[in-house]
This record gives structure tokens, sequence and C-alpha cells, in this order.
């Protein structure tokens, strides 16, 4: 955990909004001067807090408009089975999201897919095939009710 102040968090909450800010309109919104507010935004930089800027796609527009949520269990849960899994994972562009975790399953997925039939192929041509996969249940989103990269600050 990284000791931010009240101006650092102005300063995250603002660009966290919007990436694309000006120095001199963040500045002008946290109330510092230009140079002050670089050297902040520099400090969360090379602290790691701020860890890179990305842009965000409309995934209805991009023409993703399915969302589903898969449960991965492997056939073995070692180092080196783990590490082969999430290799082979890391390669899959439709994969947008990968987590291990604990519970019933070892690995949850965010899948992005354009309709049933592209969701079909991803699951039987892609996922079941990842090194170790025993198990896959798929959960459908219906709707998106809460979408954000924005952490509490």
């Amino acid at each position: 955990m990284i000791d931010v102040d009240g101006r650092d968090r102005a300063i995250l909450t603002a660009l966290q909004k919007d990436g694309r800010l000006s120095n001199l309109d963040l500045a002008a919104a946290v109330g510092l001067s230009p140079s002050a507010c670089l050297r902040r935004v520099k400090a969360l930089e090379d602290c790691g807090l701020i860890a890179g800027y990305a842009m965000l796609l409309d995934p209805k527009t991009a023409g993703l408009a399915g969302n589903a949520f898969v449960s991965i269990s492997l056939d073995q849960q070692g180092r080196q089975a783990l590490d082969r899994f999430e290799a082979a994972v890391g390669g899959i562009p439709e994969v947008i999201a990968c987590y291990l975790i604990a519970g019933q399953a070892d690995y949850l997925l965010q899948v992005a897919y354009r309709d049933s039939a592209d969701f079909e192929r991803i699951h039987s041509e892609i996922l079941t095939q990842l090194p170790g996969v025993v198990r896959v249940q798929s959960t459908l989103a219906l709707r998106t009710v809460k979408r954000t990269t924005a952490l509490p600050i």
C-alpha cells in the first residue's frame, strides 16, 4: 500500500475518469500548479500505483456483444500444470480476464464473443483443449449492469 494524500487521491480519481486529461486540465481540476501536478503524477507512476493508461472499447460496437464467465477445473494443481494452463490462456484473445481462484474450480475466465456460434467455437475448439482441463462450466451474462476499471481510492 502506497501512502497517498488528498491531492494524490484527487489526481487518481480524475485520471481514472479520463486518462486523456492534459496535465494543464488535471492541475486545474485538483488545484495544483502544472509543474507540481506533473511531479505528483510522475511519482505515482514511478512507485507503480499508476500502472499504465488504456483505451476502452465498447464491446457491442466492436462486434463482441456476448460476455461469458467460464469456470475451469484442471486435472492437477501443481505449479507446472498451472504454468502450462496460464501460458496457453495468455495467448487467447477472446479471454479478456483470467483469475486463479479458490473454490470448486481452479480458474475463472471472462470471455468476449460475437454470438452463440462464436461462443460454441471458443468452448469446443479452444477452452476444452487447454492443457489439463477436465471441466468447463459457463455462465452467460444477459446484460451488463456495471462495468468499471476505476478502483476506490
